[in-house]
């Protein structure tokens, strides 16, 4: 069985994101959405809001779970049994950070790998930060991000 962790900060999570959990979803047994405390970033929305935004995105995915960690992503992934962290690419900028990063994390435990998803064609664009910025502003935000997250979006930006 092929167990995986997706990190990320998810603040909030996109269509982006939800593309790269679907596609992983179908390649491995069972998929963890791993919603990091970042200690570089100030997040807008807290912990609990950003997992309940994603448990309501992933609900038909069977094989899909969504917690919260702090700390480094492979000894999330070691913990909860996964021999795979998924990395979604949007462009060849990404590449050379996430690659540094795989290469570090496969330092510290050689039993977990690093697969690379690119970020389908119509999000390859999208950011959390873009997408918060086009919400502070009062622009729709419904193409971008699940209706739950948007409605959540308008509450914070009132």
């Amino acid at each position: 069985m092929v167990k995986a962790v997706y990190p990320g900060s998810f603040d909030p999570v996109t269509f982006g994101h939800l593309d790269i959990i679907q596609r992983a979803a179908k390649v491995v047994d069972e998929l963890i959405i791993g919603v990091l405390v970042n200690s570089e970033k100030n997040p807008l929305f807290s912990m609990e809001e950003r997992v309940e935004m994603i448990k309501e995105a992933v609900k038909d995915l069977d094989n899909v779970k969504v917690m919260s960690f702090a700390g480094l992503t492979v000894n999330f992934a070691k913990e909860n049994g996964a021999s795979v962290i998924i990395r979604g690419l949007r462009a060849v900028t990404d590449f050379e950070i996430e690659m540094q990063i795989a290469q570090t994390n496969h330092s510290i435990d050689s039993d977990v790998d690093t697969m690379f998803l690119t970020t389908s064609l119509e999000y390859a664009f999208l950011s959390s930060t873009i997408v918060k910025e086009i919400a502070y502003y009062g622009s729709d935000v419904r193409k971008l991000v699940p209706a739950n997250v948007a409605d959540q979006l308008e509450k914070k930006f009132k």
